[in-house]
């Protein structure tokens, strides 16, 4: 059960995890079985068909496995459950694997477009190819689209930003996949231009892509929020929750699949400690029901808008001893023992409220006038009220 100003986890999370991390590591191997597979079958068909573009691209091939296998590593690694070094879990590890991903896209798109610009400059040396190379181009542009759209499919209902990065990484081989297969295609038709002039188009579609997905991993890990219609959401489920006045100081973040949230939330003065809790629980369910991508949730209860404590300390007010002191002194030592002493502590100022058993009390106005003379002295005393039990 979530508590007050502690971190919560859901019991079902580190299953769910470790559910998650299995599917993204099964995708991963799919497409790292996919890849060896046509590593090898280009290097063969493109040595027998004197296709060097068909090596060239089972050598990028050959490098997605490296990727692959760095995206197996994060899965495993990221689905690891919580522990005392890492208490929020290992999904930054998703995140960094992404960022790395991105760059890779980038340096992949940046390879298209210098071998285009080299291409252009060397049309007539291209060596002439058999067809069966334009067949080997076209499988391959098929098997990595069907990878693509696999991946992608996965990194979707897995809500994995780091499988996703991986399934567009497969789509800048199918792209690469595209160039061979249409340059190929240019020279057994007799135009050989096409090649690098569709690898400029596609160098320049990868960098894009992987530009945005760098960027949406770097966002992660600066702890960037949630945008404000989605904090607009948040608030609405907050505070639409019974015995919430009021909400400040919402922050959340990213941490792969999962966001972590931060409220600050109102509630009457007055209530109970426990009747709080019961608030807090009640804001932190609500808003797992409502907001299922939210798996982590503080709330901390406030009597007040505490935002400016941030900034100024609060003041000297008396603490529970102090107080308790000054009721047996407005008590008298003939005075009844107190059964609760509540304080509020309201603004810069503190509101005490004292019960006393049955029977005899000190007369009302003497008591009224020890009261009135010693917040006259302390003004950090607002009011301080006594009440008596009524016998059954």
């Amino acid at each position: 059960m979530p508590a007050s100003d502690s971190p919560t986890r859901p019991l079902s999370a580190v299953p769910t995890e470790r559910s998650r991390g299995a599917s993204i590591q099964r995708v991963t191997l799919v497409a790292i079985v996919t890849n060896a597979a046509l590593a090898i079958g280009q290097v063969i068909v493109g040595l027998f068909a004197n296709a060097f573009s068909l090596v060239a691209d089972a050598t990028h091939t050959l490098s997605d496995l490296l990727t692959d296998i760095m995206v197996l590593f994060a899965a495993r690694s990221g689905a690891e459950p919580a522990d005392k070094n890492h208490p929020y879990g290992h999904g930054r590890i998703e995140t960094a694997a992404s960022l790395a991903l991105g760059v890779v896209l980038v340096g992949v798109g940046l390879g298209f477009l210098w071998s285009a610009g080299l291409r252009l400059q060397s049309i007539d040396q291209l060596p002439s190819l058999h067809p069966v190379a334009l067949v080997m181009a076209v499988f391959t542009l098929a098997a990595k689209e069907g990878l693509f759209r696999f991946t992608l499919r996965a990194a979707r209902r897995l809500q994995a930003p780091v499988l996703e990065a991986n399934a567009w990484h497969a789509r800048s081989d199918a792209a690469s996949s595209l160039v061979v297969a249409a340059g190929i295609g240019g020279s057994l038709a007799g135009y050989p231009f096409l090649e690098p002039l569709a690898a400029a188009v596609v160098g320049f579609l990868i960098v894009h892509m992987g530009v945005r997905l760098a960027w949406r991993a770097v966002r992660e890990l600066i702890d960037t929020g949630l945008s404000e219609e989605e904090l607009e959401r948040l608030r609405r489920t907050i505070c639409q929750t019974p015995g919430v006045i009021g909400l400040h100081d919402l922050r959340t973040r990213r941490m792969a699949d999962k966001v972590l949230c931060d409220a600050h939330v109102r509630v009457d003065p007055r209530i109970t400690v426990s009747e709080g809790h019961r608030i807090s629980d009640a804001v932190y369910f609500r808003v797992r029901a409502a907001h299922p991508e939210v798996q982590e949730m503080l709330v901390h209860i406030d009597a007040e808008d505490d935002g400016e404590l941030h900034v100024v300390p609060p003041g000297p007010l008396p603490d529970r001893q102090q107080v308790t002191t000054l009721v047996h002194e407005l008590m008298g030592a003939d005075g009844p023992a107190p059964l609760r002493v509540d304080i509020h502590y309201l603004g810069d100022r503190a509101e005490v409220e004292v019960l006393l058993p049955c029977g005899p009390l000190v007369p009302p106005d003497a008591l009224r006038q020890r009261v009135a003379a010693r917040i006259a002295q302390n003004p950090t005393y607002r009011s301080i009220a006594f009440y008596q039990r009524i016998a059954p």
